[in-house]
């Protein structure tokens, strides 16, 4: 019976040391005297100490002086032993002869038997990267925390439900809400009631979609001031990329509406100015003609046939100061949008090349068209979209005084109808390309134009949504480029 407890002796001795060997803790078992009576070997290796080394040695010879009278160590090892109770766990800086300093996480345990305790363990964990990574976290929150506060713009986030989570100081300073105020409150509350379902739809997407949303919503503030504001509402998610939490950054837009609004109102100032100019310039060439010929029609003996071409030249003034007032009344009111009927663009293309036929060929122009076979049917007025092709075909006949090619084509893309005008003429100068479409500039020579084709052709095609657009190479010529939705 001796030798069966023996063995099962040994046998529980070698588990126990198989345990120590597995436990990723440094592991010491203190005797009452301060003894070392057993060390693993993660301890020997982390104090780069050999086990003839340890064993047998009291507390002090393991550890440095400073270390046990700072941590109080011994003083603990003795109250484990009198009180058969753990200690707290507590932190402790050690460094072994040539190693850099490392931070353990230490507790002392009695190692009892049948309730005497005759061993005290010492358990360290080696905390040293969980610290400083612990720290480095630590600091990227601090940083991050202020530039969310420091940022000018509002910065705020929500659950998935539109509840406030957080609410930087530009939130605060421009709703007059602390973050006390609005926490646990729906973000759609602080706006207008006929935005407050979008931006419920917005949210709704982002939680579907997991892709950011963007508009312009008025917010109210505290004072019941209303401010137009910029939003980007983005999904915020975790690790395992699940969206928890909506962020959401709004700008203040009054000082952008209120320059904007500037902007505007100087641009129509110039843009009158230069329109008084071109009018002024233009009417005043046949008034003076007018002018000259009614006076000759004053005189008692003027010839009959000198009175007939001064009459001619009258009238054919009035034409000309009528055609100005016309296209004036164009380019500011094109025409009422409820006067638009489904039309094909491709038989108004054709009609109109079937027109410039003849002086294609005096011109000795090459036409070069380009059509798909399907109808393409676009909302407008058939006799003003046919002006705007006019106006462009003869400008590319004005830019190729000497020949050349004009390219029609016409294509679909994303809703949208293209169809170019191509020249081969002398091109558009590019410091001239910014202008062309504004009222009374040509680069034509006196008399050759009155500046109003290309803003009327602009002003006809924004009015029905669409688009110009030009491309342009001095010396090799110039595309038009005009865009309308398709029904």
């Amino acid at each position: 019976m001796k030798i069966f407890h023996d063995d099962n002796l040994e046998r529980y001795k070698k588990i126990f040391e198989m345990l120590l060997e597995a436990i990723p803790s440094s592991v010491l078992l203190i005797d009452r005297d301060m003894h070392i009576v057993s060390a693993n070997r993660n301890f020997l290796n982390k104090s780069k100490r050999s086990l003839s080394a340890t064993i047998g040695r009291r507390l002090e010879e393991v550890f440095p002086p400073v270390i046990l009278n700072h941590m109080d160590v011994t003083r603990r090892v003795r109250q484990v032993f009198d009180e058969n109770e753990p200690t707290t766990g507590e932190r402790m800086i050690y460094r072994a002869p040539g190693i850099p300093m490392r931070i353990y996480y230490y507790r002392i345990l009695p190692f009892s038997w049948n309730g005497v305790v005759e061993n005290a363990m010492f358990l360290m964990d080696d905390v040293t990267e969980q610290v400083r990574l612990s720290k480095e976290v630590h600091r990227v929150e601090r940083h991050l925390a202020s530039i969310v506060e420091s940022a000018n713009d509002i910065v705020l986030s929500t659950d998935m439900e539109g509840k406030i989570l957080s609410w930087n100081n530009a939130a605060e300073k421009l709703s007059g809400y602390t973050p006390d105020e609005v926490n646990g409150h729906f973000f759609f509350e602080y706006f207008k009631r006929d935005h407050q379902g979008e931006l419920k739809r917005i949210f709704s997407s982002i939680k579907k979609k997991k892709k950011p949303q963007m508009g312009e919503w008025d917010i109210i503030t505290k004072n019941e001031d209303i401010i137009p504001a910029s939003w980007v509402c983005s999904p915020m998610q975790d690790d395992r990329e699940r969206i928890v939490g909506i962020v959401v950054i709004g700008r203040d837009l009054s000082e952008r509406h209120k320059f904007e609004t500037q902007l505007r109102q100087s641009q129509k100032l110039a843009a009158l100015g230069v329109m008084a100019g071109g009018i002024a310039h233009e009417i005043r060439n046949p008034l003076a003609i007018c002018s000259s010929a009614s006076q000759f029609l004053i005189e008692d003996d003027i010839a009959p046939e000198f009175r007939k071409e001064c009459a001619g030249k009258i009238h054919a003034g009035i034409r000309k100061a009528s055609l100005i007032i016309e296209n004036l009344l164009r380019f500011a009111r094109p025409s009422a949008r409820k006067d638009m009927i489904p039309v094909d663009i491709l038989s108004i293309l054709k009609e109109t090349l079937s027109l410039i036929a003849n002086q294609t060929r005096i011109q000795k122009i090459r036409i070069d068209s380009h059509f798909p076979q399907k109808s393409l049917i676009i909302n407008s007025i058939e006799n003003l979209l046919q002006q705007v092709f006019m106006n462009l075909f003869l400008n590319a006949f004005k830019a190729m005084p000497d020949g050349g090619t004009l390219s029609v084509s016409v294509e679909e893309t994303s809703g949208e109808v293209l169809a170019r005008v191509a020249d081969t003429g002398h091109g558009i100068p590019e410091e001239d390309i910014d202008k062309i479409f504004d009222p009374f500039y040509t680069a034509f020579p006196e008399g050759k134009g009155t500046g109003l084709g290309l803003s009327v052709c602009y002003s006809i095609v924004k009015h029905y949504s669409g688009n110009i657009e030009v491309d342009s190479v001095a010396g090799k010529g110039s595309t038009f480029t005009v865009r309308l939705p398709l029904l």
